[in-house]
């Protein structure tokens, strides 16, 4: 089995952080923030229903999210850029689909290589003053099923496309075809491991090349 397009996560996947917990912390709101989040990413809780919720109560300003995206890359998952050294060199197309909030992530994405345009998270906007306005509402990435919308609007046939993830929103990937590989490196989270194509449980992502 090969495949041309490998798709990560970034938050617990690329990253071993959950970006929008660390500027929770940062906010003096953490706890409230990773209960948020875990509740989604383990499924009990639309993602749609806690994604607003959780930037109106944080409400990143300019500053916050370069102090995030220097978190992303400082906390780089193990074997990550080794990984996509090898996945270049063999001239596979990947790219990041991410919750996440994309301003924060594109520094990460540069330094691994990976386009702009291969690169799928939420957006912010800010006003004059750096402070925070809105979110990208309209993302599908904000909202569950979001992740198989992108894999298809990639518009590659489904076997040969690879999806790499650690949440449920990353198994999802499946409805569109996917082949899905549940990362558990940094969160092991069961409706992944039970329902993931292949589940990698060590501190390091080499062991994706082995199904590349």
């Amino acid at each position: 089995m090969s495949f041309d397009v490998i798709c990560f996560d970034c938050d617990s996947t690329l990253s071993k952080i959950e970006g929008i917990d660390e500027l929770g912390k940062r906010a003096g709101l953490g706890d409230a923030l990773v209960k948020l989040t875990n509740s989604a990413m383990n499924g009990s809780v639309p993602l749609a229903a806690v994604y607003g919720q959780r930037l109106a109560l944080i409400k990143p300003d300019r500053a916050s999210i370069d102090w995030l995206a220097e978190r992303y890359i400082d906390e780089l998952v193990d074997g990550v850029a080794t990984l996509f050294e090898a996945l270049h060199a063999q001239g596979k197309q990947v790219h990041i689909i991410s919750g996440g909030l994309r301003p924060a992530i594109l520094p990460l994405a540069q330094q691994l290589g990976v386009a702009e345009q291969c690169v799928h998270a939420v957006d912010l906007y800010f006003n004059d003053d750096g402070s925070y306005a809105d979110y990208q509402q309209n993302s599908p990435l904000a909202r569950n099923g979001g992740k198989a919308e992108v894999c298809k609007q990639l518009n590659v046939p489904a076997n040969q496309l690879m999806m790499v993830g650690d949440g449920k929103t990353d198994l999802e990937a499946k409805q569109a075809g996917a082949f899905f590989v549940g990362f558990g490196g940094v969160v092991d989270r069961e409706v992944v491991r039970e329902n993931a194509d292949v589940f990698i449980s060590g501190s390091s992502l080499l062991p994706i090349l082995a199904y590349v």
